[in-house]
């Protein structure tokens, strides 16, 4: 792609990005390794971790002093697939066009990532307080990677005092997000010839009452609550996401699946919604399959979990955001972010980013030009006081 000469600085380090395919399903050890060449060439000392394979790895990067303290700038390096969606353009290419920048994960969120490493060079040398660089796996499918990236900072005693997540805001600090459990449903039934019916049991149509009964709480607290109007969606949701299940139609099944999830507020508790689906499983549905067969029933697993965030507005780091970004504007969001395993973890932590999460996982992703030079001009005045003495 020819960049134009007006055009910010980033969009090199943006193009790069996007070309390195890392859909959550894949590596993402070549943008690690392309991260981990660039920050050790400015002197950074790198520690990475791995999943279990060892085919994905995050990065925690440390450039300026080694002492305690300095800020984290954080991002994810996963993207969401592609598969199935009508791209005008190769979604590993970037794109510029009409003040846009067109590529999987130019929103979300490799534009803040690449424009942290495009303007690090300025003021490494400079540096009197420590910036952090993190970078994560598994974003997408759960908040997987940050946890042991996390894990890993504490056995080293790496004390950051605060960390920026550069999800996608339009450059508007957000303070809270919901949190979010998801789970697997498998129900074991009985399988039996349909023209005997009775003498089985329907794994389909167990998972079926239960997923109703989740149906059932999602409406009854969309009417009545509890409410935060802070959030864009006012109220803790549930949502039944995936069932699979049955052969033909002439078997009673012996087995189904559903996947299902809570987002809730940050003031809701998700084990009362789980206890409550639980014990409608236990004591209305369970019964009936085990006077049948009692090794029928249900087993739930839980596949993720999303601490919610919720940052006291007063806390030093959002006024330091609110001030380099000139918008005195706190939000909430009801998406999950890893800024609340940074704060969980002790490191106060505000999500700011730039481009629009409206775009995020649509084909065509983009971001506008505006929001890169938004987001250039926020991190030099963040980089520029950390090359200040406190």
């Amino acid at each position: 792609m020819q960049i134009p000469s007006n055009t910010p600085r980033s969009i090199d380090m943006i193009e790069k990005l996007i070309g390195i395919p890392t859909v959550s399903r894949d590596s993402n050890l070549e943008l690690i390794d392309y991260a981990r060449e660039t920050l050790e060439a400015l002197g950074a000392q790198v520690r990475l971790t791995f999943d279990d394979d060892r085919r994905k790895a995050n990065l925690f990067a440390t450039l300026g002093p080694g002492t305690d303290g300095g800020l984290v700038l954080s991002g994810h390096t996963d993207v969401v697939p592609v598969d199935g969606q009508n791209w005008d353009s190769d979604p590993f290419a970037l794109l510029q066009k009409s003040g846009r920048l067109y590529g999987r994960g130019t929103s979300d969120m490799k534009s803040f990532i690449a424009i942290v490493l495009a303007l690090l060079p300025d003021y490494v040398p400079r540096l009197e307080r420590p910036i952090h660089v993190a970078l994560s796996y598994d974003e997408e499918v759960g908040c997987l990677g940050v946890g042991r990236l996390i894990e890993d900072l504490a056995r080293a005693n790496v004390r950051p005092s605060g960390c920026v997540v550069g999800e996608p805001t339009l450059m508007s600090p957000v303070i809270a997000h919901k949190g979010k459990r998801s789970y697997r449903c498998g129900v074991r039934g009985l399988a039996s010839h349909s023209a005997y019916a009775p003498g089985g049991v329907n794994a389909v149509e167990a998972a079926a009452e239960a997923v109703a009964y989740l149906k059932r709480m999602a409406r009854r607290i969309r009417d009545g609550g509890p409410f935060d109007h802070g959030f864009d969606v006012p109220h803790t949701t549930v949502h039944t996401g995936v069932i699979r299940g049955g052969t033909a139609l002439n078997i009673v099944p012996h087995e189904c699946s559903f996947d299902f999830e809570f987002r809730h507020l940050p003031a809701d508790d998700p084990e009362m919604l789980f206890a409550e689906l639980q014990s409608y499983i236990t004591g209305e549905l369970e019964p009936e399959m085990h006077a049948v067969d009692p090794r029928t029933g249900f087993d739930i697993k839980l596949m993720s979990e999303i601490p919610a965030l919720d940052a006291a507005p007063e806390t030093p780091i959002v006024g330091l955001i609110q001030e380099l970004t000139g918008n005195a504007d706190i939000g909430k969001v009801s998406y999950g972010t890893e800024a609340s395993q940074f704060q969980r973890a002790g490191i106060p932590a505000v999500v700011c980013g730039p481009g629009s999460i409206l775009q995020a996982h649509k084909p065509n992703e983009y971001i506008e030009v505006a929001q890169v030079e938004q987001c250039e001009a926020f991190l030099r005045k963040l980089m520029d006081r950390m090359v200040q003495r406190a």
